[in-house]
């Protein structure tokens, strides 16, 4: 199985390439639109700041992944990924996002809870999900972000701090995890495990 990581120099890319390549994928890592254009699955991982999202606009990446999308290449966003599917994130309202998802993306209010939300904590996910499946209710995944996309209906999980926010979404060929998958144990390998085994 081939799989095309996209490094716009803001993902965690050492992890979750290695999570893959032990899952028996062949991994390129590339920053160019025209081996994007030629994927047959995409993973853009993500860490830090959704302003750099900006560099996937200014190199081309933006067009070459919406197209990949369209012509029904799968597609999974992790952290920082799955919110720029969105239309865009308080935190940089300049920036906008892919806009797969109308939604925004939104800090985590105040309250009692500190924010960061950084940690394990819990899957609630869809039973339809084909990313989730055979992950049970109450299975745990490593988060760390300040930023939550609201539950629609594209939601695959949800996750609970401070407010119900959605922690998977799926949509078609396009999936999305505000968790790190390569950092959430044997639960984060079955979930990466699927992306790479699901037909569409």
């Amino acid at each position: 199985m081939q799989v095309t990581v996209i490094d716009y120099k803001a993902g965690n890319l050492t992890s979750v390439v290695k999570a893959l390549r032990h899952l028996g994928a062949e991994v390129t890592v590339t920053d160019r639109p025209e081996v994007v254009a030629n994927a047959e699955r995409i993973v853009l991982p993500g860490v830090g700041h959704f302003a750099a999202t900006k560099r996937l606009d200014d190199t081309g990446l933006t067009t070459a992944i919406r197209e990949a999308i369209a012509r029904g290449v799968p597609f999974l966003g992790i952290c920082v990924g799955m919110q720029w599917l969105y239309a865009g994130s308080t935190e940089a309202p300049e920036q906008p996002g892919l806009g797969h998802f109308a939604e925004g993306i939104e800090r985590f209010p105040d309250g009692d809870e500190k924010v960061p939300h950084v940690g394990w904590n819990q899957l609630e996910p869809n039973s339809t999900s084909r990313l989730l499946n055979g992950v049970q209710n109450g299975e745990f995944a490593y988060f760390t972000h300040s930023w939550r996309a609201p539950i629609t209906a594209a939601t695959a999980a949800t996750t609970y701090y401070i407010q119900p926010f959605a922690s998977a979404v799926e949509q078609g060929n396009v999936f999305g995890v505000q968790f790190h998958p390569e950092k959430s144990g044997e639960t984060g390998l079955k979930i990466l495990d699927n992306f790479l085994q699901v037909n569409l």
